[in-house]
């Protein structure tokens, strides 16, 4: 679908990746640190909006060959970086790839937990998106969004977290995370 340049949200393009994977941001934001309260042996994991992995690798990690992990991106690009990484390793029987659309996920297996790092202000219709979380989310399931200080305002989170609530789901927690906005939610 073309639209115009003012409806399109920016998306950190592929050729970008290198400043969403590297030494430095593992020290800022730990995935180990970040995930190891939420992540189980055994559950299915959505990384929406995983990039070049950064995430989703340490996610396969923490489910030590059970379960598994949706790597999910717009980007083909993205889900190439991710390809390269995983390939010739015990990690590809982990990670399952997913291209979504602008317009919807398309992801219809029921997950445990979804994690939406640093991406759903890129989203252009954040209540559609919600909806679509909620309705994969299994019955115990959580969503953990965080969002960038950088990019999204007090203002802006406050609207987002309004859309939440429309959307049925219930906050639960507020992890600090350097220089993020979070909120974790479920059912």
């Amino acid at each position: 679908m073309n639209r115009n340049r003012k409806d399109r949200k920016h998306v950190c393009p592929a050729w970008g990746a290198v400043g969403l994977d590297n030494l430095f941001r593992k020290w800022v934001h730990n995935p180990q640190k970040i995930l190891k309260p939420f992540i189980k042996e055994g559950m299915t994991v959505l990384d929406i909006g995983c990039g070049p992995g950064f995430f989703s690798l340490e996610m396969a990690k923490m489910l030590h060959g059970t379960g598994k992990v949706i790597a999910a991106d717009v980007q083909e690009g993205m889900l190439e970086k991710v390809r390269g990484k995983i390939s010739g390793t015990n990690l590809a029987q982990t990670v399952e790839l997913h291209k979504c659309d602008f317009e919807k996920t398309g992801i219809v297996e029921k997950v445990d937990f979804a994690f939406a790092f640093w991406m759903v202000h890129e989203v252009r219709n954040q209540e559609i998106f919600l909806k679509e979380l909620a309705s994969i989310l299994k019955p115990d399931g959580l969503i953990y969004i965080i969002e960038p200080k950088l990019h999204v305002s007090k203002t802006e989170f406050g609207k987002m977290v309004d859309k939440i609530k429309e959307s049925g789901l219930k906050i639960i927690a507020s992890p600090k995370v350097f220089f993020s906005r979070t909120i974790v939610l479920s059912k």
